[in-house]
């Protein structure tokens, strides 16, 4: 039989209650800037728990949001990402002449977020801004930087709320580390 290294235990970092109020601050800084026209595009399928919770956050705030997905992959089952990013699934409504706001889970190498960015324009979008929950710290620029940011996370890898290890961990309720 074959060695199984044991995945770590996660360390908590951020608790779901944590989470909850950087929701609710993002949906207040957002807010001013979206209208019912906007399209909340989240990033699959990291993304799809804050997406979630953010526009649910946004109708609150009276902005209720239409909605979409774009399903892009640079990680696989690794740790790091592989440098490139593959689209597995496109847009599903039209964005021509509409403001777009991308969501997604976390920013590292800005690869995911700058393919999104460079997709939604050509699909049309009038406007395009850019949120995530989290912003990991990177040694080279990158292009780019989000509009708006939730929380800045410590440079480690992280599961939980949408994060996983290959596949897994994704539905734990808190933002924790696996180093």
């Amino acid at each position: 039989m074959a060695d199984i290294q044991a995945t770590p235990a996660p360390t908590v970092l951020l608790s779901q209650a944590e989470i909850e109020a950087v929701v609710a601050d993002l949906a207040r800084r957002i807010a001013p800037h979206v209208d019912d026209e906007t399209v909340a595009a989240v990033l699959l399928t990291g993304g799809l728990w804050f997406a979630a919770d953010l526009t649910r956050a946004l109708a609150r705030e009276g902005r209720n949001v239409r909605f979409d997905a774009l399903w892009l992959a640079s990680y696989g089952d690794e740790q790091t990402s592989r440098g490139r990013i593959e689209v597995r699934a496109p847009y599903q409504r039209s964005l021509d002449g509409r403001k777009v706001l991308i969501l997604d889970d976390v920013f590292d190498t800005g690869l995911s977020l700058a393919e999104a960015v460079r997709i939604t324009k050509e699909a049309g979008a009038a406007e395009v801004l850019t949120c995530v929950f989290a912003r990991k710290p990177w040694p080279k620029p990158r292009a780019p930087e989000p509009d708006f940011v939730g929380w800045e996370a410590p440079n480690r890898f992280l599961v939980g709320y949408g994060l996983d290890h290959a596949g897994g961990m994704r539905g734990l309720p808190d933002i924790c580390a696996l180093d």
